[in-house]
């Protein structure tokens, strides 16, 4: 069961609304679960689920990794045939720098990093943005309080986003490893999103 964007664009807004509501919903389970278990509970299914979730009936390759080539703008992801090292690769890296990286260098890495592999066929953003999130209560430790949360902001405030995004891109493939920027802007999403939560907005 499929809708396409092109063939009905308004129930495909309505459906992908709700989905991200379902992804939600999902997420503070995740959440719920990361507290308890730490770094152990973050991989690969959980990312497959996430992504199933958000593009269900919108997409029919929702929840796997791709097995065919993507194109997103100027960037080429990798090759298919490269997505499961890599993605085994992320979700090590996020293990073994845990406790190294603080949060938002943490969530700032797999922001950047899923996006650049862009592992799956559809949803990739919302997947990453979940997956942020994730990493950022799971680290620091709680359910972030705030009406508007992280995710949403970026929705709402994207130029800087894919500018921090194409700084990661670009210190990558002069070989270098950079994600300051984009820590840094979410860093300040956060403080925004925490300091409205404190004001009762």
């Amino acid at each position: 069961m499929l809708v396409l964007e092109k063939d009905d664009p308004e129930l495909y807004t309505r459906i992908q609304e709700k989905n991200l509501i379902r992804q939600y919903d999902l997420l503070t389970n995740d959440i719920e679960i990361g507290l308890r278990q730490g770094p152990i509970a973050f991989d690969k299914y959980m990312l497959w689920a996430l992504n199933h979730v958000a593009v269900a009936n919108i997409s029919q390759f929702g929840g796997r990794f791709r097995s065919e080539p993507i194109y997103v703008g100027n960037h080429i992801p990798p090759h298919f045939k490269e997505v499961p090292e890599l993605m085994d690769r992320f979700v090590s890296f996020i293990h073994e720098n845990w406790y190294v990286l603080t949060p938002t260098q943490l969530a700032a890495y797999a922001l950047w990093r899923m996006l650049w592999i862009h592992p799956f066929i559809e949803g990739n953003g919302r997947t990453a943005r979940a997956i942020c999130y994730y990493l950022l209560c799971v680290r620091i430790g709680r359910f972030l309080p705030g009406k508007v949360i992280v995710p949403e902001r970026i929705r709402d405030n994207r130029t800087p986003y894919y500018a921090a995004l194409r700084r990661a891109d670009e210190a990558w493939e002069a070989g270098h490893y950079d994600i300051s920027e984009l820590a840094v802007y979410l860093s300040t999403l956060l403080e925004d999103q925490l300091r409205d939560a404190a004001s009762g907005n």
